[in-house]
């Protein structure tokens, strides 16, 4: 079980992992693969014991400080619903994307190198999610971030090279708001404990002070996030990296950067308020809006889904921004969906670049003769992130519809139900140009992906497909309910905020 000597493990076994393959990488090259694999799987594994270890608690927290020194000056790590949620959604994530990794790079050089980024990446992400202290949040995140670069421009062609240093210099823009607005924080708080903060913010108020950071805030996770207006990056960035890399930017990354520290300073730190909530709600069925519709018009297969992503975090963030109880189970629970179907379309689209050498849905037709797997887990993931009943995607959709129903946001109601069936028209493009119709002559010989590529496929499409018994009464309680609660939990009432 997880205690308070076991938490900084989550860090720990990844940046262990990067330090060892380097070592091992030169030498013993078929060590690596191992390295790497076993580092995620005992990371994953301890997030689902993070998981039964607070059902065990009724989801107390656990927290831990560093060297001795006690909150707020020393450095506190904290697992609570919400974090054990995240810290599932990601390391299952990165597991299968791992394993698929193993056959997908073996078309590149410097596998260590390679795993040696992964790992960072990730150590980055755990980091993020279980610190308790803001500028080490901000820490954790540029780890993540610096290794997300150099895994974009990972192939080193011009454009890699070039989307890469888009992202860094984008990337880098949001760092900068986010450290200024930890800078305004600690001169109204005089803490950077993220608990502690919340305390002083009850009792001074926000002040201009806060709400500047607020902003700044908003602007710079915004841009993690990749929440319209703030995208240009992630259309150019997403295509370029390797297929896993896409999957971990676009499935997990901008969900633990950008979304859940938003979420978590808005929610536990900050305070909810309703024009916060009414700008979380617009800045969303914006995104979802403009992502569907600048989708519907790629042929690049990787670009449609990377237009398609910005679309998907617009639910999340109206889910989020309606702050009822629903509105939050359902943005939470579309996180998850998204974090897992999203994964999966980056991952069929790099199995039929791998295996046609083109990504231009022009140039395909009839790969569901010769890519059944893909064609299947394509499918899978496209009804999933359309809203298609029975699949996962259904039943966060609703969630979030019925939330915005229940608070009388009938715009945002119908907005969520027709940016579905403009996903659902988009999807039918893929399929319809990908797999359907008969076979082109110089795909005739187009065979289905390796073994491993085809187990992690599987294993998302499994969870696309039964992701909805999640919603069952037991088990929604131990994954999504307790993430749910320890955002409604932090909602401060907004006659409480002062000024």
């Amino acid at each position: 079980m997880i205690g308070p000597n076991t938490l900084p493990l989550f860090v720990a076994i990844p940046l262990a992992g990067a330090f060892i393959c380097p070592l091992l990488g030169k030498r013993v090259k078929s060590a690596v693969d191992a390295v790497g694999i076993m580092a995620v799987l005992g990371v994953f594994a301890l997030s689902i014991f993070a998981v039964i270890t607070l059902e065990g608690r009724d989801y107390s927290p656990i927290s831990v400080t560093a060297g001795g020194w006690p909150a707020p000056y020393g450095i506190q790590m904290v697992l609570d619903g919400l974090t054990a949620f995240m810290l599932v959604t990601v390391n299952f994530v990165a597991l299968l994307v791992a394993i698929y990794s193993l056959s997908y790079m073996d078309r590149y050089t410097s596998r260590w190198k390679y795993f040696t980024l992964f790992l960072l990446m990730l150590a980055g992400m755990n980091g993020v999610l279980i610190t308790g202290d803001i500028f080490n949040l901000f820490v954790f995140l540029e780890i993540a971030s610096i290794a997300s670069y150099a895994l974009v421009a990972f192939g080193t062609e011009k454009h890699e090279l070039e989307a890469a240093f888009r992202y860094a210099v984008m990337g880098s823009i949001g760092s900068l708001l986010i450290l200024m607005g930890i800078t305004l924080i600690y001169s109204r708080a005089s803490t950077l404990n993220m608990a502690h903060i919340a305390q002083r913010l009850q009792v001074f108020g926000m002040g201009r002070t806060g709400l500047a950071a607020l902003v700044l805030f908003v602007a710079g996770f915004g841009l993690k996030s990749a929440l319209v207006p703030f995208h240009a990056w992630l259309p150019d960035a997403h295509p370029s990296a390797p297929a896993p890399i896409s999957a971990m930017l676009s499935g997990v990354l901008i969900k633990s950067l950008g979304v859940y520290a938003l979420a978590r300073l808005v929610f536990n730190v900050l305070g909810i308020t309703p024009h916060i909530s009414s700008a979380l709600m617009a800045l969303g069925a914006l995104s979802m809006v403009v992502g569907a519709i600048l989708a519907m018009n790629q042929w690049d297969l990787k670009r449609l889904l990377a237009y398609s992503s910005i679309s998907q975090i617009g639910y999340i963030v109206l889910g989020l921004g309606v702050g009822t109880p629903l509105g939050i189970l359902g943005g939470l629970f579309h996180l998850f969906n998204h974090s897992v179907f999203k994964s999966l379309l980056f991952l069929d689209s790099g199995s039929i670049e791998y295996s046609v050498g083109s990504r231009d849905l022009r140039e395909m037709g009839g790969l569901g003769k010769r890519m059944r797997v893909t064609s299947w887990t394509t499918l899978s993931a496209s009804m999933s992130i359309s809203g298609v009943p029975p699949f996962a995607g259904f039943w966060s959709k609703l969630l979030i519809i019925m939330a915005c129903i229940q608070e009388k946001q009938w715009v945002y109601a119908i907005v969520a139900v027709a940016i579905s069936i403009v996903t659902l028209a988009y999807f039918l493009k893929v399929t319809r140009f990908a797999f359907l119709g008969t076979v082109r002559d110089t795909l005739r010989g187009v065979i289905e992906v390796p073994a491993f590529m085809r187990i992690a496929m599987v294993g998302l499409a499994m969870v696309c497909i039964l992701g909805g018994l999640l919603l069952i009464p037991g088990i929604r309680e131990a994954f999504l309910g307790g993430a749910a609660n320890a955002l409604s939990a932090g909602v401060i009432i907004p006659g409480e905020m002062g000024r």
